[in-house]
């Protein structure tokens, strides 16, 4: 055991040095317009964008979704948006949610400069909600939304509230070496983001 504790200490010893981590203070991303800015992002990423007034309005957007006319099967996390055929309170086993064809999200924040938006893991009974699903819909606040993934992290506060949580951006997408692109190869097909206010 000596030996190897001193072969440990010679490789700290000698390990080099790399450059300090460059100083992030002051730099941000602004855009003149964080919402316009957002919804240019949400499509670069493969999702679509609808601007709504209200939770009313965006029920009614929610049903006028082609992926919403041949949903058998939809969970909704947001009361009184979706039409949900399917009490996620009441599932215990996320098998049991295979056959999910669409589900309504709640997200506490959205980023401009990538279209993503944060979904709180703790808001979620099953995990699997967001990745099961052939179709997302994902709805948030218009004044929710920040320029840049700084200004994201900077109003999570993660360090004093522990918990998990993911940015979400678009539907599921994969690229093989021969450059061809494949949208709900392994998670959702479209991800709708319905900006409310």
């Amino acid at each position: 055991m000596a030996s190897r504790e001193e072969i440990l200490s010679a490789l700290r010893r000698n390990a080099p040095q790399g450059p300090a981590h460059p100083s992030l203070e002051g730099v941000s991303a602004s855009f003149p317009d964080v919402l316009a800015r957002f919804a240019e992002s949400v499509a670069l990423v493969g999702g679509t964008l609808e601007r709504v007034v209200d939770l009313s309005a965006a029920d009614a957007a929610v049903r006028r979704l082609p992926s919403y006319a041949q949903a058998r099967q939809i969970a909704s996390l947001v009361p009184s948006v979706g039409g949900a055929t399917v009490d996620t309170s009441t599932v215990t086993d996320p098998h049991a949610l295979a056959q999910l064809d669409l589900v309504v999200l709640k997200a506490s924040l959205a980023v401009a400069e990538n279209g993503a938006c944060w979904i709180d893991g703790p808001s979620l009974p099953h995990h699997a909600l967001v990745v099961i699903p052939q179709h997302v819909v994902v709805v948030v606040d218009a004044h929710t939304v920040v320029p840049d993934l700084k200004a994201a992290y900077a109003a999570l506060d993660l360090a004093s509230t522990p918990r998990w949580g993911l940015f979400l951006a678009g539907p599921s997408k994969t690229a093989d070496i021969e450059q061809a692109l494949v949208i709900g190869a392994h998670g959702a097909r479209s991800t709708t983001v319905l900006l409310v206010g």
